[in-house]
This record gives structure tokens, sequence and C-alpha cells, in this order.
């Protein structure tokens, strides 16, 4: 983990990143270790979660926490999955959910809906194809939510690649464990 970036605790916070994210740390009953790092910019990280706000009203919350939990595991963010493993069991999705949509296999038998796994197969594709030659399942999702649901999707896989991208890289742990912690496989 790099130490050479100071941590900030949510006094030393520019205004308005404290007040964009009071009511996540209030939720949450911490200040994770991103938004300690990437509060050095304020006005990134504002806008970036103005985005992530805005982006949970363009999609249903299943969809939502299928390109969430997907995106965390094609990039190997355990942070934002063991986050999103636990919001989607909040949200009433259950563990056999959250389990089937964390195995990254779309066309599995289990109870992601039909939706659900449109939206996965498009991000699944959208990551490892880098965006290229994605117009198979890209097509299929606009045929199962509609277009703009179907661009909602395409920004949410990378908004969760953006946030892969600065977790990794600053090898941040995951602050909270995976709700799957200490079962067998």
């Amino acid at each position: 983990m790099s130490t050479k970036i100071p941590r900030l605790e949510m006094d030393q916070l520019a205004p308005n990143v404290q007040e964009t994210l009071a009511a996540r740390v209030k939720r949450l009953g911490y200040l994770g270790e991103f938004f300690k790092c990437s509060g050095h910019n304020p006005d990134v990280l504002v806008e970036f979660m103005e985005m992530t706000e805005a982006l949970k009203h363009s999609l249903p919350d299943r969809l939502t926490e299928v390109g969430s939990l997907t995106v965390a595991g094609l990039m190997g963010n355990a942070y934002e999955r063991n986050q999103h493993e636990r919001l989607s069991e909040k949200l009433g999705f259950g563990r056999d959910w959250v389990a089937a949509v964390n195995r990254l296999e779309p066309d599995a038998a289990g109870p992601l809906s039909e939706d659900e796994r449109a939206v996965q197969r498009l991000a699944i594709a959208v990551v490892e194809r880098r965006g290229h030659g994605v117009e198979k399942e890209l097509d299929a999702a606009i045929e199962r939510i509609g277009y703009a649901q179907a661009m909602a999707a395409l920004f949410l896989i990378g908004r969760y690649v953006m946030h892969a991208y600065v977790v990794n890289a600053l090898n941040l742990a995951p602050p909270v464990p995976s709700i799957f912690a200490g079962e067998k496989a």
C-alpha cells in the first residue's frame, strides 16, 4: 500500500467533499481509505460521487449491483466487491444471488433474471475487450433494458473500472470483509 499519499480525515477534507460524503460516512460508520486518498482532488472526487449518485437513479438497484459486482470481480477490486456484497444483501437480494453474480458466469443456471444476465454479459465483454467488439452484447442489453438504461450500464461499467484502477494502484485493503469470509467454497 502506498504510504506516500497522506490520508485525510473527514475534518481535513474540503467543505464540498465533506458535504458530499457526510450521509455516506454516517450510513457506513467510517470514511473509506479511497476517500481519504482521493480527497486531495476535491473537485474530481465530488464529480465522481455525483456521477455515482446519478447512476443510482438511471438503473434499477439489481442492475446497478450486477454491474458493480461484475466489474469489481473482473478487476480484482475486493475493496468495492465486499461493500457491494453487503449493499446487495441489505437491499434484500440474498446471498445466493450475490454468489451467482460473483461467479461471473451469466449463462449458468441460477437466480439472475434475463435483464441481469444481459447486463453482466455486457460488463464482462466491455472489461475483457476494453470496449471493442461488444456490439452483440450491447445490442442484447438494449433489447432487454432499452437504450437509455444500456447507456447508463456503460457509464456504470466505466465508473467501476475507474474505481478499480485507483484502488488497485494504491493497493488499498477492503474496509470490510466479504459476506462470504470464512465460508468454505
